[in-house]
C-alpha cells in the first residue's frame, strides 16, 4: 500500500478537548485537590497504573506537577457533567512519522467508571487522533486486567495479541494486550460512538437503550480469545 500522498499529522496539543458530557483539560496544579478529593479512599483504581496509589494530597500532588509538564505521556483530566474532575487519562506513544498514538495511564475513580463521561472521554481522544491524521490508535493494558481488555473491544479495538514479559511494573511481571484501530475504520467508530452517546440513546434515568459494544462488533477484526 503506497503512502506517497500521506502527510504524518501534527503533535497534539496540550488543550481542552470539549465532548458533550465530558472536558479533557490538561492536567495542571490547579487539579490537585480535586483529584485528591476523587481519589481518596480508592487506591484500588491505580493497581495496573506505574505509579500510585498515593497516601496524601501532597503525594499525589508531587506526581501531577512531575508529569503534567511531560509531552508523552500528555496528561489529561477529566471533567464530569456535573463539574466534578473523575480521573486521569493521557495520550502516549505519540508517533506522527508513523501515524500512530496510544491513549493509556488511564485512572478513572469510581464516581467516572461506567458513565456516559468515561466512554466519551475516550471517545474524545480517538476523534482527536483519527481527524488529525493518525493512521493508527492504540490500546494496551496489563493482561491480567480484564475488564480493561474488555473496555478496548466495546470501544472498538481489535485484538493484537499478548507481548510476553513485556516488563516489570511494581515489582511484578507484565504481559501486554495490544488492541488498535486503524483509520479506514475510524468511520464505523465514530458512527458507533456518536449513536451511542446521542441523548436518544439513553431513557428518563439514564439507562441505555442500545450498547455500544453492539454497535462496534461489526468492527472488530480480532475478537479477544480470553474474554
Amino acid at each position: 500500500m503506497s503512502l506517497a500522498n500521506w502527510t504524518p499529522p501534527p503533535y497534539p496539543p496540550h488543550s481542552v478537548m470539549q465532548g458533550r458530557y465530558a472536558r479533557l483539560e490538561p492536567l495542571s496544579h490547579a487539579h490537585i485537590p480535586e483529584l485528591w478529593a476523587a481519589h481518596e479512599g480508592h487506591g484500588h483504581v491505580w493497581e495496573y497504573i506505574p505509579n500510585g496509589p498515593f497516601e496524601s494530597e501532597a503525594a499525589l500532588g508531587a506526581w501531577v506537577d512531575n508529569v503534567r509538564i511531560n509531552p508523552d505521556p500528555m496528561q489529561f483530566s477529566v471533567r464530569m457533567e456535573n463539574g466534578d474532575i473523575g480521573g486521569t487519562l493521557s495520550l502516549l506513544r505519540i508517533n506522527p512519522a508513523s501515524g500512530s498514538i496510544e491513549v493509556g495511564y488511564i485512572v478513572f475513580t469510581p464516581r467516572l467508571q461506567r458513565t456516559r463521561e468515561a466512554t466519551e472521554a475516550i471517545y474524545l481522544t480517538i476523534k482527536w487522533a483519527f481527524q488529525a491524521g493518525y493512521r493508527r490508535f492504540e490500546w494496551k493494558c496489563n493482561a491480567a486486567n480484564l475488564p480493561s481488555r474488555r473496555a478496548a473491544i466495546r470501544f472498538g479495538l481489535s485484538y493484537e495479541g499478548i507481548f510476553r514479559q513485556a516488563t516489570v511494573v511494581k515489582g511484578k511481571n507484565r504481559d501486554t494486550a495490544w488492541f488498535a484501530a486503524i483509520d479506514s475504520e475510524w468511520p464505523a467508530i465514530e458512527n458507533a460512538f456518536e449513536t451511542w452517546l446521542h441523548p436518544d440513546n439513553f431513557d428518563a434515568n439514564g439507562q441505555q437503550r442500545k450498547k455500544l459494544s453492539d454497535l462496534t462488533a461489526p468492527i472488530i477484526a480480532m475478537q479477544d480469545p480470553a474474554l
